[in-house]
């Protein structure tokens, strides 16, 4: 079976098991994106018994694999089964897809996390306290002021978050969930053509190249649009401190 034939009779092995990635993904980054503005305040203005243990979770996903948060998840929560039964959450932590989106979402929110406060950090002083000078509260401040240029500032790096995600989730294939991966495997299983991992690699070089496109475009209309509501303003250089990346997982 050449390349074309294994494509044209698994074509939707690999359809499902894409759906399923982006699913993970897009749940993941979202659920992040939700609770990451929240935490970034914290870590830059919170009392100290609230940042440090706000830094520990941060350190402990971003210096071990996702892999190992994977299973201490997957396979952890096994350990407690009879407490969790008792709370009522073994349901939720016995479906392998669960699992993987909590390990997911934990990891990229302390990512995501790093990288917004980076970019709080990063906002000129003078704009904030020119918002100050004209009566604004805390939070029109930060809703008109701090956030809308943070974003501006993060927006390459949060960018770069997904992607880097995104290609992480293949993970989630060791637990039984059937990603573009786990499919692959299948599919794989079934042939012994070794082709099936380069449409596999083909899919995600897709996927990613039309995110890039997408997002390239959103942080166009982004920074047309905070022009037009805040004038033309210097955008501070990004530094490592302003908006911290990924590293190596």
């Amino acid at each position: 079976m050449n390349a074309l034939e294994l494509i044209t009779e698994y074509w939707p092995r690999f359809l499902d098991g894409t759906l399923m990635t982006l699913k993970l993904t897009g749940m993941g980054v979202l659920i992040a994106a939700v609770v990451s503005p929240f935490f970034a305040l914290l870590r830059t203005d919170a009392p100290i018994y609230v940042r440090i243990p706000l830094r520990i979770y941060i350190s402990f996903m971003r210096g071990t694999p996702i892999l190992a948060q994977l299973f201490l998840i997957y396979y952890g929560s096994g350990q407690f089964r009879p407490v969790l039964q008792e709370w009522g959450l073994w349901g939720f932590f016995r479906d392998p897809f669960n699992c993987a989106l909590l390990a997911f979402a934990l990891n990229s929110t302390a990512y995501q996390t790093e990288i917004i406060r980076g970019a709080i950090a990063g906002v000129p002083q003078r704009e904030i306290e020119a918002a100050k000078a004209f009566g604004m509260s805390r939070f029109k401040t930060l809703q008109r002021v701090v956030f809308p240029h943070t974003y501006r500032i993060a927006w390459p790096a949060l960018g770069n978050e997904v992607i880097l995600l995104m290609k992480a989730s293949a993970l989630a294939s060791v637990v039984t969930v059937f990603d573009i991966m786990g499919r692959t495997r299948q599919v794989f299983s079934k042939t012994f053509d070794f082709s099936a991992y380069l449409w596999a690699a083909i899919i995600y070089l897709c996927i990613t190249a039309l995110f890039v496109g997408v997002w390239r475009l959103a942080e166009k209309r982004l920074g047309r649009h905070l022009e037009m509501h805040s004038g033309k303003v210097d955008t501070p250089k990004i530094t490592k401190t302003a908006a911290p990346m990924r590293g190596i997982r």
